[in-house]
């Protein structure tokens, strides 16, 4: 089934057997491979504790497995390459707040293409054209703590765009938002055109917005294929810790 959905030739992002323990001996991650292909937008859902954030962290480096276990275009993550892979992969925390560290938005949104030595005229494209993108062009002069968590988030999710990554990792976008803020972001996430992989808890959102579902079940993937005939399945999704939407 995981071949069908993504083939190695088109995969833009990879994971081989990722294992992962932390210092104090926690197993998360006991062999996960999967494949994403560009473009495609992929939900990552499981109970707590089943590794989704942690495999999250792996896709741009924020966590490191040993060997050749993440690669981005075909090439594996290492320090040779983790500049790279991180223009590449965007990540956004479900925290905003732990992007958002600048006096104004606009200073926030520029801070990666700043820091990727770009001319200055490009810096401010890039992030006119992120803001733009979100629909937070008009609040690039505020300061992002007077925001509302949904304006903060858009904003958190502006400054991963504006270093124009092909693959997004979201973990739990729509937590915490209002139901009008949490439609808003939906149909912002669909317009969006790279590939994306979305750890969350939200399966109504997953039925709207995903083709593709993978779940993980103590750092194992137990399914990955189509998300509609998971989500009509009781019995499945209960034997899998899940709820119908």
């Amino acid at each position: 089934m995981q071949a069908a959905i993504c083939n190695l030739q088109s995969a833009i992002l990879e994971l081989r057997d990722l294992q992962y323990r932390y210092p104090d001996g926690t197993e998360a991650l006991r062999g996960v491979s999967l494949r994403l292909a560009p473009g495609e937008k992929l939900a990552l859902v499981g109970p707590n504790g089943a590794g989704k954030s942690t495999l999250l962290l792996h896709l741009n480096g924020v966590l490191r497995a040993a060997g050749p276990a993440v690669l981005v275009d075909g090439a594996p993550l290492s320090d040779a390459t983790l500049r790279a892979v991180r223009a590449r992969v965007g990540m956004v925390f479900q925290d905003p707040d732990d992007q958002l560290l600048s006096p104004t938005v606009f200073d926030d949104v520029a801070f990666g293409p700043l820091h990727m030595g770009l001319a200055e005229d490009e810096v401010r494209a890039r992030a006119a054209r992120a803001l733009e993108q979100v629909e937070m062009a008009r609040f690039a002069e505020r300061m992002p703590h007077r925001l509302s968590l949904g304006q903060r988030k858009r904003v958190a999710l502006a400054t991963v765009l504006a270093m124009e990554p092909a693959v997004l990792a979201l973990d739990e976008p729509s937590a915490g938002l209002d139901p009008r803020a949490r439609r808003g972001l939906i149909e912002l996430l669909r317009r969006l055109p790279q590939a994306m992989v979305v750890s969350t808890h939200d399966m109504a959102m997953v039925a709207e917005l995903f083709t593709r579902a993978v779940v993980l079940r103590e750092g194992l993937v137990a399914y990955d294929g189509p998300a509609a005939p998971l989500l009509a399945d009781d019995a499945l999704l209960a034997q899998l810790g899940l709820e119908r939407p």
